[in-house]
């Protein structure tokens, strides 16, 4: 069971404190937590290159900010990125 007066203090060790809430073992909430970082990095890393190249710099910084455990990132890839807000002009 999770130690509350640990968590009030702020010695509770965030791994051992989640393991403890999901009902897993230590080294499956790291394994978990591992597995979450690196798909995070991945699509950030790459969301954050196609946006620096398109020179999106609105994107680049929500990007940078905002974590959405690479679901913002996933969308702007293969949707935002693709979509031409600018008005094409008619040529005379």
């Amino acid at each position: 069971m999770v130690d509350l007066s640990a968590l009030t203090s702020g010695t509770a060790d965030p791994y051992t404190l989640v393991a403890d809430l999901l009902g897993i073992s230590l080294g499956a909430a790291i394994v978990i937590f591992t597995i979450i970082s690196i798909w995070t990095l991945v699509w950030k890393g790459l969301a954050l290159w196609k946006s620096a190249q398109k020179k999106s710099i609105v994107w680049f910084v929500v990007l940078l900010i905002v974590n959405t455990l690479g679901i913002l990132e996933i969308l702007y890839i293969f949707v935002f990125s693709k979509m031409d807000l600018k008005k094409k002009s008619k040529k005379k």
